[in-house]
């Protein structure tokens, strides 16, 4: 029997700039998508009838791969059914874009079953939400509109991450309405502004000035889970160039650059993981197309 497998990358947003709202209700952003490391695995096996299942143990609720699969079939892929097997190691409600990356990861799957019809897996990405687009070809990318405009981009120069996860998670959509409610959106003339400051800074092989390593969701992360502060504290003192919130968080990361910055980061993940039992050391990936679909017996 063939069966295919797929590495899921998390993301990072090395920043993450809030816009004013749209009107279908989601945020402009300008943000600067990194896919990391620390990854789910999925696997998919061709079933002869039936229909498509989805299994991800231990993570309950919708899932946004069976999601993927269904607007696939209702814009008219004739694939046939599917079981799909998830190995979570992305953390859920994280700021990770675990979800995301996962349906991402089965809408390259299926296309070693039979390939897609010109931007099916595009439109289908966008259909799932503002992260997925970005995640179709992991790597760097700028991201506009709310995230599902996606510009690909040349690697920046090395840096390791170590990923402190957080005991809890936090909604998206409430971490949305923080930020509303703490009126933190910028406005479009300033959102621009930053998007061509953005797209000039990042020049390959070189690092990101550090004034552009800001996330604006992290007073609304910070508001609804004040462990948040701490835990970004706790990074800074294990001597992290850049604490940042992962999104719309609770997931916070500590940044070194350099060659060096592994050995760096190894020594504070070390530290880290006393306190926090989950943190991991991630590094960056680029477009790794010849490790993400492997297929076997």
């Amino acid at each position: 029997m063939t069966r295919l497998r797929a590495l899921a990358p998390a993301k990072m947003n090395l920043c993450l700039f809030l816009g004013p709202t749209r009107s279908d209700g989601r945020h402009q952003l300008v943000t600067l998508f990194e896919s990391i490391s620390l990854s789910d695995e999925l696997e998919l096996t061709p079933l002869d009838d039936g229909d498509d299942q989805v299994i991800c143990p231990g993570v309950d609720g919708p899932n946004l791969v069976a999601s993927a699969l269904a607007t696939l079939r209702r814009e008219g892929w004739k694939g046939p059914p599917v079981r799909v097997e998830i190995r979570k190691r992305i953390p859920v409600a994280a700021g990770l874009g675990g979800g995301s990356a996962d349906a991402a990861a089965v809408l390259r799957l299926v296309q070693g079953l039979a390939p897609l019809p010109d931007d099916l897996a595009a439109r289908v990405a966008r259909q799932l939400g503002s992260d997925v687009p970005s995640q179709l070809q992991p790597g760097l990318a700028l991201g506009r509109g709310a995230g599902e405009e996606v510009e690909p981009l040349e690697p920046l120069g090395p840096h390791t991450f170590v990923i402190v996860p957080q005991a809890f998670g936090l909604s998206t959509a409430e971490v949305y309405r923080e930020a509303d409610r703490l009126g933190l959106p910028r406005n479009a003339g300033e959102l621009a502004a930053l998007r061509r400051e953005l797209a000039a800074a990042v020049t390959p092989g070189q690092r990101l000035p550090p004034s552009l390593l800001v996330n604006d969701l992290e007073p609304a992360a910070i508001s609804l889970a004040a462990r948040v502060s701490g835990a970004l504290q706790d990074i800074r003192q294990a001597g992290a160039e850049h604490a940042l919130v992962c999104g719309s968080g609770p997931t916070v990361a500590g940044m070194w650059w350099g060659e060096d910055a592994e050995r760096s980061a190894r020594g504070a993940q070390t530290d880290l993981a006393v306190r926090y039992p989950g943190a991991c050391l991630a590094t960056p990936i680029h477009r790794p197309k010849g490790i993400l679909v492997l297929r076997h017996n």
